[in-house]
């Protein structure tokens, strides 16, 4: 799933953190960083976030009630 525009950073990683299965963010070069990794959220982010907004990423998570999270957390952005 693509997002963006993502402003409550913590809010988004309290979403991440309470899924049940793996979530993933694949980078440009198609690298897969695991969101669930507290190194990946601070060191593979903070560039990204650094600016207080994401641009458009792809998000994967693989069970579908982490979905179901996912999708609400960005429709209430």
């Amino acid at each position: 799933m693509k997002v963006q525009n993502i402003t409550d950073i913590d809010k988004f990683f309290e979403v991440v953190d309470s899924c049940k299965g793996k979530v993933e963010l694949v980078t440009g070069e198609g690298d897969r960083l695991n969101l669930k990794s507290k190194l990946s959220q601070y060191v593979s982010m903070a560039n990204i976030f650094s600016g207080g907004e994401i641009p458009e990423l792809e998000v994967v998570a693989y069970e579908p009630g982490d979905i179901d999270k996912l999708v609400k957390f960005m429709m209430n952005c």
